[in-house]
Parts: structure tokens; C-alpha cells; sequence
């Protein structure tokens, strides 16, 4: 009957609206965490072993410190002028608090190219502090979503950050040192395999540390794996500065960053945003960067960097972007959708990574760039980086599918029977 064809197509369109639905969610999940995987291993990569080693104090202190810093007054801020919880205050606040890299390193690049702040190593502890904020930022926002979203006992909610740190530095240091020895050093495909490598057992321990409800070990994971790779590859003749895998995962990153920021924009709904929760919002913001740029100044007496160098770094912590573009959403994915309040939340959380990407990201590119010539020491000879394709913008051309190293060729030739 027509009754009955139309009760029939209409629960077919809604089984299909209901198909495209859980389609759009896992393609933009993917995508996030592709996304996650590429930005941490870029970030671990960029980590000089040897300059860390130098800067092993330094690093830490002014790395660290600022970021409590900054998480907690995001946190006490949120807490009393946008009425958020204070869990959801620190979980805010681990992500808020991230440096992003994307927009530090390429912008430094061209600094270290000219020779600015060379001489004491500026650009590298940026760089560095970067990564480590990252880290920090990532591991911490996955130990609170965790326990937040868990319904396991409460003692094993209090060991779930311990056990995430713990197991998450543990895969990580195993799959760096596996790196090392996977593929052989004369394969002759060892640029896309290292690639592989990296890619591979980060997508292992984002997914697999989700599957086990310890999600803050994955990011850790990744990074971990890409500095140990890293220092292993270093002793080879891989510098930091002339890494390719370092290179393809800045390529992918190019192409999987507008993508992300498309996916994170469109579940923005600005008819639906409060004006006063914009305005509030970005007072949280602003206030969390003043307050970071002050205490990092602070932090930095006693080292042996000047003032204008001590505000050109902390105003250069300032930048936000891929953390916050990929972490943003995924709490959005996690709660309950029945519950509109914590879909509120979720939505709150998610507006202030936005807002605080379309404050800082171009700000702090302006201020790195016309900053620099100002306030760093020019060296009298510009350190350029080894190769010629770090002073342009990366290309596919960059990626070596065959070893063009004639010593590795040869090893590889005379273990040919």
C-alpha cells in the first residue's frame, strides 16, 4: 500500500542520514588523529639531543613553568566567568596551553637562516620548549579525558596517569630503538620505511592506548619514538637540521593541516554562540598569555639570556594552533549526547581552541618575524642549515625514494652473495 511504501522510505532515509552520519564522524576522527600522530612526530623530531643535553636546565624550567602556569589560570578563569567545572577547567587548560609548532618552526628557520640568536641557541630552546609543551599538553589532556570519561574504580582512575606516563615513555623508547634497526641501514628503501616506521607505530599507539582507556599514553608515545629515533638516526649521520623524515612528515603536515583546521571549523556554529561567551572567553584567553609571558621573563633570570631576548621567547610562546585544532573536537566526540549539559561544555571547550587559534597563530608569527631582527643578536656569519632546501619551503621533490648514500649502497652490494 502507499502507506506502507512510505513508512518503508522513510525508515530507509533515516538508516542512510544514519550511515553518512557515523561516516562524517569516523572520516573526521581519522583525520584528527592522522593529524595528531604527523604534528608529535614533527615535534619529536625537532628535538636536538645534543642542544637538549646543553640545555638540560633550561629547557625544563622555562618549557614547563610557564605551562603550569598558563593551564591553571585558564582553568581558575573559565571556572568563574564561563561557569565550566573545574575538571573541565584543567582539561581546557592542558590544551590551551600548548605552543604550537606549526607556526614557531618555520618562522624560526628563517631567523637561525639570517643568524639571529645563533650564538645562544635561541631558536633550538624554542623549538625545543615547543615539543615539550606539546608533549605535556597532550599526555595531560589524555590522562584527564580518561579519568573524566572512565567508569573504573577510584583507585585505578588515581593510577591511570602514573600508568599512562610510565607505559607511554616505555613504547615509545622501544619503538625509537626498533627504528634504528628496522630497515637495515643498506636498504635501499630506508627513507620511506623510517616514514613508515614512525607513522605506523604512532597510528599503534594512539588507537591501541584508546583501546586500553589510557589515552594519555599514546601522544607520549609518539613523541618519545621520535626523539629516540632521532638521536639513534643522529649517531648515523642524520642531523637534525638534514633529516628526511623530518621532511615528509612537514610535507604531510602541509597537506593534512588545512584539512584539520576545515574539520574543526565546521563544527562551529556561530549563530548559536553567546556574544558575552566570545567576550568572556577571549578574556580568558588574553589573560592565560599575559600572565604566561610575564611569568616567563620571571623564570628566565638567572640564565644567561638578556631581556630583549627573554621577551622575544616569551612572546614567541604565545603561538597556538595544532594541538588545539586537533584536541579541540574529540572531547565533543566523547560525551554523552544525551547529556546537553556536558554538550555544552564540550562546546565551550571546543570555541576557546578555536578562538585562541585565531588570536595567537597569525599575532604570533608577526611578532616572531619582525620581532627577531630586533631583539636577537645577529651572528657575524648567518648559520644557515646544512642543505639548500631548508632556506625554501619543503617540496615532495625532497623525499628520496631510493638511498642515494654511495658508503650504504656499497654495504648493501657487498652483503649481495
Amino acid at each position: 500500500t502507499d502507506s506502507a511504501r512510505a513508512a518503508a522510505c522513510q525508515y530507509y532515509e533515516h538508516e542512510l542520514n544514519k550511515a553518512d552520519y557515523i561516516l562524517a564522524s569516523l572520516s573526521s576522527s581519522l583525520h584528527r588523529k592522522i593529524a595528531l600522530v604527523i604534528i608529535l612526530t614533527r615535534a619529536g623530531l625537532d628535538l636536538d639531543p645534543t642542544a637538549l643535553k646543553r640545555l638540560r636546565i633550561t629547557v625544563p624550567k622555562l618549557g614547563l613553568i610557564p605551562w603550569v602556569v598558563e593551564a591553571t589560570v585558564v582553568a581558575v578563569m573559565t571556572r568563574y566567568l564561563l561557569d565550566l567545572p573545574w575538571v573541565w577547567g584543567f582539561l581546557l587548560g592542558s590544551v590551551i596551553a600548548a605552543v604550537s609548532p606549526a607556526v614557531v618552526v618555520p618562522c624560526l628557520f628563517r631567523l637561525r637562516a639570517k643568524g639571529y640568536g645563533v650564538a645562544k641557541g635561541i631558536p633550538t630552546l624554542i623549538i625545543a620548549v615547543a615539543g615539550i609543551d606539546d608533549a605535556a599538553s597532550v599526555a595531560v589532556y589524555g590522562i584527564v579525558k580518561s579519568v573524566m570519561f572512565s567508569q573504573d574504580a577510584l583507585w585505578y582512575q588515581i593510577l591511570q596517569g602514573p600508568i599512562a606516563i610510565i607505559g607511554g615513555l616505555g613504547f615509545g623508547i622501544m619503538w625509537g630503538w626498533l627504528a634504528k634497526y628496522v630497515p637495515e641501514k643498506g636498504d635501499p628503501f630506508l627513507v620511506p620505511l623510517r616514514v613508515l616506521m614512525l607513522l605506523g607505530g604512532g597510528l599503534l599507539a594512539i588507537f591501541g592506548s584508546e583501546a586500553i582507556e589510557l589515552g594519555g599514553a599514546g601522544p607520549l608515545a609518539v613523541v618519545a619514538a621520535a626523539f629516540v629515533s632521532c638521536y639513534f638516526w643522529q649517531q648515523e649521520g642524520w642531523e637534525v637540521d638534514d633529516n628526511p623524515v623530518a621532511t615528509s612528515f612537514e610535507i604531510f603536515w602541509m597537506i593534512f593541516e588545512p584539512i584539520l583546521f576545515g574539520v574543526t571549523g565546521t563544527q562551529i556554529k556561530i549563530s548559536e554562540l553567546e556574544g558575552k561567551t566570545v567576550y568572556l572567553g577571549l578574556a580568558c584567553l588574553v589573560t592565560g598569555i599575559v600572565i604566561r609571558i610575564v611569568v616567563t621573563i620571571l623564570v628566565g633570570i638567572g640564565s644567561k639570556l638578556n631581556l630583549k631576548e627573554k621577551v622575544f621567547i616569551a612572546f614567541a610562546w604565545m603561538s597556538k594552533a595544532t594541538v588545539q585544532a586537533a584536541l579541540g573536537p574529540v572531547t565533543l566526540d566523547e560525551v554523552n549526547k544525551d547529556d546537553q549539559q556536558q554538550v555544552e561544555y564540550a562546546e565551550t571547550l571546543l570555541m576557546m581552541c578555536v578562538l585562541s587559534v585565531l588570536l595567537t597563530a597569525p599575532t604570533g608569527a608577526i611578532i616572531i618575524s619582525l620581532g627577531g631582527p630586533k631583539l636577537l643578536t645577529k651572528t657575524t656569519a648567518p648559520v644557515s642549515p646544512p642543505e639548500a632546501w631548508k632556506t625554501r619551503r619543503p617540496s615532495i621533490r625532497d623525499i628520496s625514494i631510493i638511498n642515494e648514500d654511495p658508503d650504504l649502497e656499497e654495504t648493501a652490494d657487498e652483503r649481495k652473495p
